[in-house]
């Protein structure tokens, strides 16, 4: 397998689902502990069940931490990041546009929020497609707008559970 070149997903995730309610296509769990702080932002761990993310938290020196490891703003952009680039560069490939520079990066700012007193993030995605006409470069990031997950979640919230657990 590890000889294997890696590719891209198929096409076929751009088909329209028409399935009564949510349909899981994957499904990861990541788990916070405290660490040596007890405080999950400020010294956690977190670690994905399948092993394959194990990462330090710490919290930005920004917000009085030591910075020496990733938060949960970084997790947020590398995973909108991520997101948002695939699904541009699966319609891309649709349309027959040459993806192959084309970055996408997210700036995320957590901060106070006015509305409540208490906290908000904020997010600005960037996307550079070298050599692609602004006009198709544009309706692509609209439809990907439409497409990528973390966009909609970002546009129009996300079905979220929250419950304690023995």
């Amino acid at each position: 397998m590890d000889n294997e070149r890696l590719q891209p997903p198929p096409l076929s995730l751009l088909d329209r689902y028409k399935g009564q309610g949510f349909t899981a296509l994957y499904t990861t769990t990541v788990t916070v502990s405290g660490g040596e702080a007890a405080h999950g932002r400020a010294s956690g761990i977190a670690r994905s069940d399948d092993g394959n993310l194990i990462l330090d938290l710490r919290l930005p020196a920004a917000l009085g931490g030591p910075g020496s490891g990733t938060n949960p703003e970084q997790l947020f952009a590398a995973g909108y990041a991520a997101c948002f680039h695939g699904a541009l560069s699966l319609l891309a490939k649709r349309a027959k546009i040459d993806m192959t520079h084309a970055t996408v990066s997210v700036e995320v700012s957590f901060g106070r929020d006015p509305v409540d007193g208490g906290y908000a993030l904020i997010a600005e995605i960037r996307i550079r497609m070298p050599g692609v006409a602004r006009h198709d470069a544009e309706e692509l990031v609209r439809n990907t707008e439409r497409l990528c997950p973390y966009a909609k979640m970002a546009r129009e919230g996300i079905h979220s559970v929250v419950s304690v657990i023995d």
